[in-house]
């Protein structure tokens, strides 16, 4: 009985752990059970998927508020997708574009 018991635990655990939610596709509850989304992050997410989908996650980190490079690999590592993919770290393109260089001390 216990052994039955233990194996269907972990079973649930391991379905848990690889369910992914892509954010192009994901329901409000979807991305609500997503550990780090709260209900404010994807009333976000909706909205701004609302306008046209993610192509990436540059795309998703420019367009939802509050999401920068750690924060996507955060929600990548807790399951969130965009196009079914996980973060890969890559910064956007625009973020790198919009820094000024800093002046050198002389």
């Amino acid at each position: 009985m216990f052994k039955k018991l233990l194996a269907t635990t972990a079973m649930l655990f391991a379905i848990t752990s690889f369910a992914a939610v892509d954010a192009n596709k994901g329901t409000v509850a979807e991305l609500d059970g997503l550990k780090g989304v709260g209900p404010s992050m994807s009333k976000r997410i909706i909205d701004a998927r609302k306008e046209k989908e993610f192509k990436d996650w540059p795309d998703f980190m420019q367009r939802v508020k509050g999401v920068k490079e750690k924060k996507a690999a955060k929600l990548s590592a807790d399951g969130l997708t965009v196009n079914g993919k996980s973060f890969d770290g890559a910064a956007p393109a625009a973020s790198k574009e919009t820094k000024a260089p800093k002046a050198a001390k002389s």
